[in-house]
């Protein structure tokens, strides 16, 4: 991006749209990890050992799945994204999940999975050594696991085999642009600049739609959608505050404002202590069965209750204004949510509050 576009934030078209039958596709099949050092699944999952008998037919070794007895081998599912305009031959990476019991995937190898589209058709073939970024060691009851050893990958693990559905018609008079984000004012944007930039036509039927019609059929598809893609755009920005209260962190955009609001934040800590003596009868001869040890506890309490802090934020102040004042009486980030909370209920937050 140049850097004029990026100054006035201004962005070019294909950062926040995307033309319409232009997506990943998502691929899912079902195979066997072997070679593992008896992390595998046991004999009570069935589905295993049926899947190994079933394999071994296919090379002329006809078993009963009852004479099974091994954990070298587990039960998995395969992943992968097809992306647009894949090709035959394309190589991709694919995810592996463990289905069974296995206790561990590490140093396994994937049989060859034929991985499926939700048309039901196959879309490429998956074989290869996992890559595993845990481990899990168990010896006389002791156990030490790392990270999460039952999934792991294949890098380049599976090929092609038909090219990906496409719902792009090259010889349309028309396409469609769809924004990732949503937004009537930006809609508008896209199209106004469509018109003005890439001479086309162009309308906004919806807030995440914009319709482009061309005067005829353009010769050349991929060149025009090129020039579409990189029409200018200045995006609506939306003011949004971000709150994860898991992790304790705050995202907000540079837009949100604040109306007039006075923040008093108290600080009342009550800690109770309790201290257990133990009553021990010293000097008794012969003492009585009815005496003997007790054990007395003892409680402290302590209360502080120290003068609540105030901070008064001006008509129109921002969210980092109001975290700088904030930082400033030495408040947690824990209580900056909860008062990100309480200003959107009072209705001194101009902007939407999203809480994770």
């Amino acid at each position: 991006m140049s850097p004029a576009l990026a100054d006035t934030g201004t962005v070019r078209l294909k950062e926040i749209a995307r033309i319409e039958g232009v997506r990943d596709n998502p691929l899912t099949g079902y195979g066997l990890v072997i070679g593992l050092a008896g992390t595998g699944d046991t004999n009570k999952n069935r589905l295993t050992v049926q899947s190994v008998a079933n394999t071994l037919s296919h090379f002329g070794v006809n078993i009963s799945p009852d004479d099974l007895n091994s954990r070298n081998v587990a039960a998995v599912l395969v992943t992968a994204t097809l992306p647009a305009f894949a090709e035959s031959g394309q190589k991709l990476d694919v995810s592996v999940s463990s289905l069974g019991d296995a206790r561990s995937l590490s140093g396994g190898v994937l049989l060859l999975t034929p991985l499926n589209g939700p048309d039901g058709k196959l879309y490429a073939l998956a074989q290869g050594a996992l890559s595993v970024g845990g481990y899990d060691v168990r010896s006389f009851g002791s156990m030490e696991q790392k990270n999460h050893p039952t999934v792991g990958r294949v890098p380049d693990g599976a090929s092609v085999e038909r090219e990906a559905p496409l719902g792009l018609n090259t010889d349309s008079r028309s396409l469609d642009v769809v924004l990732y984000q949503p937004d009537f004012t930006t809609a508008e944007r896209v199209a106004e600049s469509l018109r003005r930039y890439a001479g086309v036509s162009a309308v906004a039927e919806h807030a995440g739609k914009v319709k482009v019609v061309f005067g005829s059929p353009p010769p050349d598809m991929v060149r025009a959608i090129s020039s579409i893609e990189n029409v200018p755009v200045t995006p609506d920005a939306i003011a949004r505050v971000v709150v994860n209260e898991r992790t304790g962190t705050v995202v907000s955009g540079g837009d949100v404002r604040l109306g007039s609001v006075t923040i008093s934040q108290g600080d009342l800590r009550i800690s109770v202590q309790t201290d257990y003596l133990v009553s021990q009868p010293e000097a008794l001869i012969n003492p009585s069965r009815s005496i003997g040890t007790a054990v007395v506890p003892q409680s402290t309490i302590r209360v502080q209750d120290p003068e609540a802090r105030m901070v008064n934020m001006p008509n129109g102040a921002t969210v980092a204004d109001l975290v700088s004042a904030l930082r400033a009486i030495h408040l947690s980030t824990r209580d900056l949510i909860t008062i990100l909370q309480s200003i959107k209920a009072a209705g001194a937050l101009h902007g939407d509050l999203v809480i994770q």
